[in-house]
């Protein structure tokens, strides 16, 4: 098996992985409410760290075999998968408009990473290093602080933090390929920040998908999620890999077109996400009137209870 056909394959391997953890992610998000970032208690949600660190393996090494252009576009199918997954294993089935919209960003986004072209494997600089860490960790702070912000709004939040997760996944895979391009060469202790760097963003990256799945179904942040991931990362790629549009002028505005696609995806995803959110609200309203209307209970008087007392006391 050649060394592209090996990352291929660990790539669809790693986007399954990926895909069940994100399910069972979700399902511990709706379990534990007030749990946020890591409900560190629950056996599933280590469940769901086991199954996204062995996807991070494999990624890993798929990177290691294949360009960066070529991996990361791979990652799209994670909500390919997600969706048919989660309605098998939990009987989450996502409407139409959720599948119009997963399909749209998928689509976009795999034709938009195929227009990229290839470039020899380079490494970053120390300079470069510094300057992506301090720019993407500045990033990642901002959607985590818009996403609190937006806590009255559970599908704009969600997306926000998916954003956040986004960008922190997207930049560990860029530094991972920065050290398997430097340790093809030679095994350096200068690599030591960069090791650091990917612990500090696949972690955030960890915490914030988890939030991003309270109270924001499965699809919409998802979708965010494997979308943001790769452009990040090709976005990285074209400014500081060497990496460009293929066929020119033409492929530049090809990459323009299907951004919009990818976009008008998520913008589905989003809409069908408030909408459910509206109807749960609109169907747990009259309940909640009706629990307010209703009289409480008499609480007992101190003369009652004492009286109660004396009767179990009495043979």
């Amino acid at each position: 098996m050649s060394a592209l056909a090996l990352s291929v394959l660990l790539s669809f391997v790693s986007a399954v992985a990926y895909a069940g953890g994100a399910i069972v992610q979700e399902q511990v998000a709706l379990t534990s409410p007030d749990q946020t970032y890591a409900p560190l208690r629950r056996p599933g949600w280590w469940a769901a760290v086991a199954l996204s660190g062995f996807g991070g393996v494999l990624h890993v090494v798929a990177l290691a075999y294949g360009p960066l252009s070529l991996v990361q576009p791979l990652g799209a199918l994670t909500i390919v998968f997600a969706l048919p997954m989660a309605a098998v294993f939990v009987g989450r089935k996502a409407g139409a408009t959720a599948w119009r919209g997963a399909i749209m960003a998928t689509v976009g986004l795999a034709v938009l990473l195929a227009l990229v072209g290839s470039a020899d494997s380079q490494s970053l600089s120390d300079t470069q290093i510094t300057v992506l860490a301090v720019v993407s960790g500045g990033a990642v702070a901002a959607f985590m602080v818009a996403g609190r912000a937006a806590h009255r709004h559970p599908a704009v939040r969600s997306v926000m933090l998916a954003v956040g997760s986004g960008i922190a996944f997207s930049m560990s895979s860029v530094f991972t390929k920065t050290v398997a391009v430097d340790w093809s060469h030679q095994v350096s202790l200068s690599d030591l920040p960069s090791l650091v760097l990917i612990g500090v963003f696949a972690t955030a990256g960890m915490l914030l998908s988890q939030a991003s799945y309270r109270g924001g179904g499965l699809a919409a942040p998802l979708a965010t999620l494997t979308v943001v991931n790769p452009v990040v990362a090709a976005a990285v790629g074209i400014t500081m890999f060497g990496e460009t549009f293929r066929y020119g002028e033409t492929g530049t505005v090809l990459a323009l077109a299907c951004g919009v696609v990818a976009a008008g995806g998520l913008i589905l995803l989003t809409t069908e996400q408030i909408g459910n959110a509206r109807n749960t609200a609109e169907v747990a309203a009259p309940a909640t009137a009706a629990a307010e209307t209703e009289p409480a209970p008499e609480a007992a008087t101190p003369d009652s209870a004492l009286e109660a007392l004396l009767l179990a006391a009495l043979p």
